[in-house]
C-alpha cells in the first residue's frame, strides 16, 4: 500500500513539472542556428540565464496558456509558448531542443551569477500572431533591455 502511495505522489510531481520536463531542473534555449545560448532554471523561480551564467529575465504565467518573459527591470520582452520564446512581432528568438531536427551538443555552462531584484512589471501588450520566422535579434540579444 505504501508503494502505491509513493508511486501516486511521484507521478503527481513529475506530471506537474513545468514544460513537461520530468527530471531536469533546466531547460536549454537554442538560437536560430541551434547553438545553446540560454537556459531556464526551473528550480530558481523560472529565471532565464545566459550560457555565461548572467541572469537576464524570468517567466511569469499568463492567462492564455503560456508565459510572459520579463527583464529584471520590469520590461516585457515577449512570450514563451510551446517551447519557443517570441518577440513582440511574433517571431521566434529562442527555442527548446525539441524544436530542432538535430541541435549540437550543449557546452559546459558557467556558474550562475546573483540575480538582481525584480522591477515593477509593465503591462504586457496583446500577443501578436506568431510567425514561423526567426527574429532579427539573436537569442542572446533578445534579453538585453533598454536603459530608458
Amino acid at each position: 500500500m505504501r508503494l502505491i502511495g509513493l508511486v501516486v505522489v511521484l507521478a503527481a510531481c513529475l506530471f506537474s513539472a513545468p514544460f513537461g520536463v520530468l527530471a531536469d531542473e533546466e531547460v536549454t534555449l537554442f538560437d536560430s542556428r541551434g547553438k545553446a545560448t540560454a537556459y531556464i532554471a526551473l528550480d530558481d523561480e523560472l529565471t532565464i540565464y545566459l550560457w555565461s551564467g548572467k541572469p537576464v529575465a524570468y517567466l511569469k504565467r499568463d492567462t492564455a496558456g503560456g508565459f510572459h518573459v520579463y527583464g529584471f527591470k520590469g520590461q516585457h520582452l515577449g512570450w514563451f509558448v510551446a517551447g519557443v520564446i517570441r518577440d513582440h512581432e511574433g517571431n521566434a528568438a529562442c527555442a527548446v531542443k525539441e524544436r530542432f531536427k538535430s541541435p549540437p551538443a550543449e557546452p559546459f555552462k558557467a556558474f550562475k551569477q546573483f540575480k538582481p531584484f525584480k522591477g515593477f512589471q509593465e503591462f504586457a501588450p496583446f500577443r501578436p500572431v506568431f510567425t514561423t520566422a526567426w527574429s532579427d535579434a539573436p537569442c542572446r540579444f533578445f534579453f538585453v533591455e533598454d536603459d530608458n
